[in-house]
């Protein structure tokens, strides 16, 4: 069975930062895209970053580009992704997910998020 575990969410200030994790068991970490999303409530989930297991290269979206830098450990199957200078409207529930077709355009598999909280 496939599982996502994301974690490290939490309250942090304006222009703090944050490391999430996405821990990922019940399949290896080996010709698929791993994704990171997020959704803020009345809003559409958005994606924020990728990358193909197969090039290893991360891909960032528009939405965080220049703030987040995303980071994977195939070896122990987990994702990170760092974000800074964090926004109150970065504040949303943050997914990560897994593409087993390796595009990295359809997910098929997602965590079950992590709340993020931007508010002094």
């Amino acid at each position: 069975e496939v599982q996502l575990q994301a974690s490290g969410g939490g309250l942090v200030q304006p222009g703090g930062s944050l490391r999430l994790s996405c821990a990922a068991s019940g399949f290896a970490f080996y010709d698929v895209a791993i994704g990171w999303f997020r959704q803020a409530p009345g809003k559409q989930r958005e994606k924020i970053s990728f990358i193909k297991i197969s090039d290893g290269i991360p891909i960032y979206e528009d939405s965080m580009k220049g703030r987040v830098a995303m980071s994977s450990d195939n070896a122990k199957n987990s994702m990170f992704l760092q974000m800074n200078k964090l926004k109150p409207e970065d504040a949303a529930v943050y997914y990560c997910a897994v593409d087993s077709t390796g595009i990295g355009e359809v997910y098929d598999y997602w965590g079950q998020g992590t709340q993020v909280t931007v508010s002094s």
